[in-house]
């Protein structure tokens, strides 16, 4: 599709619903660690392209691709250098704009990364601002001060490597604010110059016609004495700026808003349906690890009845996990401790304020609860986001340091460097995991596609369910309340269709007495198999679940044997 990009010209997106995103399945991954095509270790977009027949057998709609700008890559493209261009370990921009065309052409959406609240230290933009006088249009891009006191009750988030959010510039002769690395700067947005610039990069990925951007980091953009210096109403007025630009000139694009806050709080970054499209639910995804292991469903129930209505035409971001650690941000002490104790008893497993393993890992490499925590995950109100290599169950690597060790090469086979690139494994980023348990020998894509009972066809099966389904990513959520708390149960409804989900959250088998009133006549039909199981009636409906099993009952008005009778009557 030819893009116009006359000033005052709407220009479409790939899709036409404008709330395509409701039923997406999101798919993250690291251009460097997908695919390397010129056997230089490091993964890049032509190699990426020829991956993208696997994800839409996966079932994926829309990538989710992290920084893959130029970058010093001191925080893995993060810190970036320039916003409107491509890392040259990667490709080029004529790469990039082949594979996108490649994507679209799948039918498959794109996101990238908005990265705002802080450049690298590299950047040009930084690098005059310390050359240049203080007052200069220049230096006002970033947030200097003489002293390195103001805003004292903003937190530090990187616990583990920093101890100030200020860092000195021998250049400037000043001190320079910084909520991440020290050797990421914050951007001034009281400065209109720095929002001119950000409005020019949105402009110029969304012309190219990219659909979706992830803001980064977006609580911290504004910073004022006397508060933490997160979600303030200044910037929420900048994200309205934002979203006001996209929808002046682009159709059916998308905003994800990365904001690690307690319920209310990242309600906000909704408004009135004029600032994010998305928001990650960060809150309840410790909880559903915490209930697992609890073998109770309140932490989950407890952290949704918490969770304000949002506008019509937004969404939540489901993820069990991400490029991150399993941030622990978000719960008590008491409830911080009880995850490093449950989830991860090596120390090198923590970093900062949360645990750095993959999806199996956590679940000591248990099938059951695996499949256990995806169904919840496709099975709740938001649209689900998987990270590459969870579909196959890979491992990560303690070993690497910061979070590096659940950012190793993509396990496609057996063969060597794990099929990622054929160059020497010592020019590899990263090297591929390689133990017994978890080694690319007994993990990888080709084994498993040929293995019909494997985690990857299970995925594929469960996936395109769940697209058959608008009730999961658009439907409204009731709990029930079953006197066994191993028991999670709620009805998911959407325009007529109803689908009863049931989980036991125990190693055990579980009874539960559901009540199902309002329901009465209805037929539930497990959808997997499509197995009809007994009329609901007036009395409460019974159950009972293996250990970590789950039930989706499609609940229809009449029987399949009742529509089969008809048809044979007539």
């Amino acid at each position: 599709m030819a893009l116009s990009t006359i000033s005052g010209t709407r220009i479409p997106g790939s899709v036409s619903d404008p709330f395509w995103y409701k039923d997406a399945i999101i798919y993250e991954l690291h251009v460097k660690a997908f695919a390397d095509s010129n056997n230089d270790g490091i993964g890049d977009f032509q190699g990426l392209m020829q991956k993208l027949d696997y994800l839409v057998e996966l079932g994926a709609t829309c990538i989710w691709l992290l920084p893959f700008f130029p970058s010093p890559l001191r925080d893995d493209g993060y810190d970036i250098s320039d916003y409107m261009s491509v890392h040259p370990s990667y490709g080029t921009l004529e790469d990039f704009r082949q594979f996108l065309g490649a994507a679209h052409d799948r039918g498959l959406q794109v996101m990238i990364e908005l990265v705002i609240n802080h450049t690298s230290d590299q950047h040009p933009w930084f690098q005059a601002a310390r050359s240049s006088p203080p007052g200069s249009p220049e230096r006002d891009f970033y947030v200097w001060s003489d002293t390195d006191q103001k805003y004292k009750d903003a937190r530090i988030i990187f616990t583990d490597t920093e101890k100030s959010n200020w860092s000195w510039d021998p250049v400037a002769q000043a001190y320079f604010w910084h909520r991440f690395f020290s050797h990421q700067p914050d951007l001034n947005f009281d400065n209109p110059q720095v929002m001119e610039e950000v409005l020019k990069v949105l402009r110029f990925w969304l012309d190219m016609g990219v659909d979706a951007l992830r803001l980064d980091a977006v609580p911290y953009l504004v910073e004022r004495d006397g508060t933490n210096c997160e979600n303030l109403g200044e910037t929420h007025q900048m994200i309205k700026a934002i979203r006001a630009a996209l929808d002046e000139r682009y159709e059916n694009r998308m905003i994800l808003a990365e904001a690690n806050q307690p319920p209310a709080n990242v309600r906000a970054y909704f408004g009135d349906a004029d600032e994010c499209h998305m928001a990650f639910h960060f809150p309840l995804m410790p909880r559903i690890y915490m209930a697992l292991s609890q073998e109770d469903r309140l932490p989950i129930t407890d952290i949704m009845a918490q969770t304000p209505a949002i506008p019509e035409g937004c969404q939540w971001g489901m993820f069990l996990r991400n490029h991150d650690e399993l941030t622990l941000e978000m719960v008590t002490g008491d409830e911080r401790d009880y995850m490093y104790l449950a989830y991860s008893a090596d120390p090198r497993m923590r970093i900062n304020v949360g645990i750095r393993r993959r999806l199996a890992p956590l679940l000591d490499n248990n099938r059951r609860r695996i499949e256990l925590l995806n169904s919840l995950l496709f099975s709740f109100p938001g649209t689900p986001i998987l990270y590459y290599g969870d579909e196959i169950g890979m491992g990560d690597n303690i070993y690497l340091g910061d979070r590096n060790g659940v950012r190793t090469p993509m396990q496609w086979s057996g063969d060597r460097n794990a099929g990622f690139s054929r160059t020497n494994p010592a020019r590899l980023y990263s090297p591929v995991i390689m133990d017994p348990v978890w080694g690319y020998e007994a993990i990888n894509v080709e084994a498993q596609q040929s293995d019909s009972s494997s985690l990857l066809n299970w995925m594929r099966n469960m996936i395109a369910l769940r697209k058959l389904f608008q009730v999961f990513g658009r439907g409204t959520q009731r709990f029930l309340e079953p006197s066994n708390r191993k028991i999670l149960a709620y009805v998911r409804e959407y325009q007529g269709e109803q689908v009863l989900c049931v989980a036991n959250l125990s190693r055990f088998w579980q009874p539960a007495q559901l009540d199902l009133s309002g329901l009465e006549g209805l037929t539930p039909v497990e959808m997997l198999g499509y197995i009809e199981f007994p009329v609901i009636g007036r009395d409460s409906y019974p159950v009972t679940l293996g250990p970590y099993e789950f039930l989706w009952l499609e609940l229809q008005a009449g029987t399949q044997a009742e529509a089969v009778a008809s048809e044979v009557g007539a």
